[in-house]
């Protein structure tokens, strides 16, 4: 069974277009990681900026083009990083990057395996997003990640929420119950 948290929605409709890309995060160090996360995301965005091609005599279709790369880049890189940092070392589960592009929106979305210990406290972040004002949570979470340095304090969460008017949702499932075995989708819609 599903637990589903914030905007997930499921599309039903197809897109025009989608990339979807596979890592096995157990595969090098995590600080080795943060190099491909960051590989990845530019390469996903620079990707989809070739659907909006731009009018070189149109100021505004350069920015809109560059706003939306740097958007995507920003948000792929987010997505990667919470899902190595939260995945499931043991399992062999892929961590998945995809994005898929409709007419008036895009999506992207992680999915990994989370462990089963992690999960309240990933919840609980959720539950911040989703009850706290932006400009208060965001103070506290800064002072919060000063304090516990290392500790996952969800500020690039509320930077896809805040910066980018992202709607974001999560889902949760068990797929497999001995040993269990638990994903967790990350899901960002984000308007054209």
């Amino acid at each position: 069974m599903a637990q589903i948290f914030g905007e997930y929605i499921e599309e039903t409709t197809k897109s025009r277009e989608f990339l979807r890309l596979g890592f096995a995060p157990s595969s090098t160090k995590l600080q080795q990681r943060w190099r491909n996360n960051g590989l990845s995301a530019d390469f996903l965005a620079d990707y989809l900026t070739t659907f909006f091609p731009t009018d070189e005599n149109d100021p505004n279709s350069v920015e809109r083009e560059q706003e939306l790369k740097s958007a995507v880049s920003y948000i792929a890189n987010e997505l990667l990083e919470n899902a190595m940092k939260f995945y499931n070392p043991n399992d062999d589960y892929p961590v998945t990057l995809q994005v898929k592009l409709y007419n008036d929106h895009l999506v992207l979305s992680v999915t990994n395996s989370i462990q089963p210990e992690n999960i309240i406290k990933f919840q609980s972040i959720i539950h911040d997003l989703q009850h706290i004002e932006p400009q208060e949570l965001y103070v506290r979470q800064i002072r919060l990640a000063s304090e516990n340095e290392g500790e996952s304090s969800g500020l690039g969460l509320l930077t896809i929420i805040d910066d980018y008017q992202a709607k974001i949702g999560w889902k949760f499932e068990t797929i497999q119950k001995e040993p269990e075995q638990i994903i967790v989708t990350t899901m960002v819609r984000l308007s054209l």
